[in-house]
């Protein structure tokens, strides 16, 4: 989920971790919201600048990367990152750009695990996580009545994990439909980030619900998925939501 440079993002998802420190990291449009064991602001600064040095560099020799929204091919000379991009994007059916918030979130969530065993990573709704304790995660879908309200509870024995949000009613990223929360589960977060997007095109009303669903359910390397419109809420895979207690 892209959002502008710094906006203010009131829909942040909440990830319940005791003992953790939180801090963010900024360069350009990434705007990282960060938990660890210690403050790794520095480090993590560096990771983005690393990561989005080789994406930059990517989208200035093949620019048409930038606007797909379509799958591109395989590019065995790209970045790591970029190649990931690239499978989330097949995978999911969407353009590279689409996996962009969840590939960098596990990219550099996976570098500040070599300095914190619990690390956790989110990106405009789009998160890495990665602990040896349960996680609770909270679901925000704008105007909803559910929002807020509802979260997701992923085993230690889940993780690491990619957890994605795409809305068509919350921030400023590109979306088809007119979900107020479309949530994937994977362990690739580049391919959460990417499905969920596809899902949240695939809901523009309630009828299309159960088939927007079966559809994620066939994506290789998703493990669950949920979608909130309005007052309904429907879910597919290992998803276990849990009641919240208010923000």
């Amino acid at each position: 989920m892209a959002l502008a440079p710094f906006e203010e993002r009131v829909y942040r998802v909440h990830c319940r971790g005791h003992g953790l420190v939180s801090f963010t990291a900024r360069v350009k449009e990434t705007d990282l919201l960060i938990r660890a064991e210690r403050d790794l602001a520095q480090e993590a600064v560096e990771s983005i600048l690393r990561h989005r040095r080789g994406l930059e560099t990517y989208l200035e020799q093949v620019p048409q990367a930038a606007d797909s929204l379509v799958p591109l091919p395989e590019d065995p000379l790209a970045p790591l990152l970029v190649r990931r991009m690239l499978r989330a994007g097949r995978l999911a059916g969407t353009g590279p750009m689409a996996a962009v918030a969840g590939a960098i979130a596990e990219a550099v969530g996976r570098d500040l695990l070599a300095h914190s065993g619990r690390v956790v990573v989110e990106n405009g709704g789009d998160l890495f996580l990665a602990s040896d304790q349960d996680l609770t995660v909270g679901i925000w879908a704008g105007g909803s009545p559910l929002s807020g309200r509802l979260g997701l509870k992923v085993p230690a024995a889940n993780l690491p994990l990619g957890l994605a949000t795409s809305s068509g009613t919350v921030g400023h990223s590109l979306s088809l439909g007119k979900a107020d929360a479309a949530v994937v589960l994977s362990p690739d977060a580049a391919l959460a980030d990417a499905a969920a997007t596809a899902l949240g095109n695939r809901v523009r009303s309630r009828k299309e619900l159960a088939s927007a669903l079966e559809w994620v359910s066939g994506v290789k390397g998703v493990t669950g998925a949920l979608v909130v419109l309005g007052d309904r809420l429907a879910a597919w895979g290992d998803v276990n939501l849990v009641e919240l207690a208010a923000w």
